[in-house]
């Protein structure tokens, strides 16, 4: 007799369309029941039931025999490291079931990245390369990374769905923290990168940024990375605060801060010592910033106005300015940027996500004592 037999036939009736685990889990668990007393006593109901029932009976003959006979010699133990693999994947598989049927997950978000996009490329269009574009390509690569980042305050509700069946789940001791937060950031990496590739496609070529494969796919690497990076801050924010206006907001205030300190609104040679060395260095946007300026302004020219009797007037001092062009790293300069240091700052990116989901998990883990 199968789960949805048995509880029909003392007095459960199991509604249609339901999974039987869910809804052995509903009826058994008195934890989280409105009156708890009447969830008691239908427990005891239960017990008694299966205490007296045919089932109960082969079940308790099936287990003496089981622990009466000794164990093959290629059984491994049921502690071994492979369950905490099998509970990652099917934490990772359920994930994915989720993510698939709620379209609030991640659906909606990719809609919004890539009416984004779009707006971007049109908005920056087919930027060219004389030196009044500079100043164009600039704030592309600042507001592209900046509002990318800021976006992910949009999985916030979604992450607390998430995270209330975690706390759900854990008080019912079948998975810890480590699970939790592993298998949310390995489900996000396959759907984040989508929506890099797809919004990189339209505004890297539409708003002509520097032209060839190398170029495009390094910008991907940072946005990436920098979609990463925001995804794991509201990971740590909404751990600390998971009341989701509160989450929102402190998420938002994040974002503005290192909007701030990220290296545009003001060069970071210029900012005052306390912003510099107590935020500056901790903010990924200034990392993205970083490699994004790099990557559009190294190993490219732009042209100088021509003066009506000759000559030309070049905004930025550089060896070519006797060509009448400004080298790209003439910008660079005016920023402090060096080039050279992609590594540096992809490993120094690696462990600020590393970090913040870190901290996500050890503030899960506190919470739980």
């Amino acid at each position: 007799m199968g789960i949805p037999d048995y509880f029909n036939s003392i007095g459960y009736e199991m509604p249609h369309y339901i999974n039987p685990a869910e809804y052995v889990l509903e009826i058994l668990n008195t934890d989280f029941a409105r009156d708890r007393e009447c969830a008691l006593q239908q427990l005891h109901e239960i017990q008694s039931s299966w205490s007296k029932s045919a089932e109960s009976s082969v079940v308790v003959h099936e287990l003496e025999q089981e622990t009466t006979s000794p164990p093959p010699a290629n059984i491994a133990d049921d502690h071994h490291p492979a369950n905490s693999i099998r509970v990652l994947l099917t934490l990772i598989h359920r994930s994915y079931i989720k993510s698939y049927r709620d379209i609030l997950a991640y659906g909606i978000r990719i809609a919004m990245y890539v009416c984004l996009a779009i707006l971007m490329g049109t908005v920056w269009l087919r930027l060219s390369t004389n030196q009044s574009s500079i100043q164009a390509f600039t704030n592309n690569i600042f507001f592209g990374g900046a509002f990318m980042s800021f976006m992910a305050v949009a999985s916030i509700p979604a992450y607390l769905e998430d995270r209330a069946l975690f706390i759900k789940e854990r008080h019912e001791s079948l998975y810890g923290s480590t699970a939790f937060i592993l298998s949310n950031f390995l489900v996000g990496l396959i759907p984040l990168f989508i929506i890099t590739i797809l919004f990189s496609v339209v505004v890297y070529w539409l708003s002509n940024f520097r032209p060839g494969a190398e170029g495009f796919w390094t910008w991907v690497l940072w946005l990436f990375l920098d979609l990463l990076a925001a995804e794991s801050l509201v990971v740590l924010v909404t751990n600390l605060c998971p009341i989701f206006v509160v989450a929102l907001a402190a998420t938002a205030f994040a974002n503005g801060l290192w909007m701030s300190v990220g290296g545009f609104m003001v060069q970071p040679h210029m900012l005052n010592p306390f912003w510099r060395y107590v935020f500056h260095y901790i903010d990924y946007q200034a990392y993205v910033f970083q490699g994004m300026m790099v990557n559009e302004f190294a190993e490219r020219t732009y042209q100088c106005d021509t003066l009506p009797g000759g000559g030309c007037q070049c905004m930025y001092a550089s060896p070519l300015e006797g060509q009448c062009e400004i080298a790209g790293t003439a910008v660079l300069d005016a920023y402090g940027y060096k080039t050279g240091k992609t590594g540096l700052w992809v490993g120094i990116l690696i462990g600020i996500i590393a970090g913040y989901r870190l901290l996500g998990w050890l503030v899960l883990y506190l919470r739980k004592h």
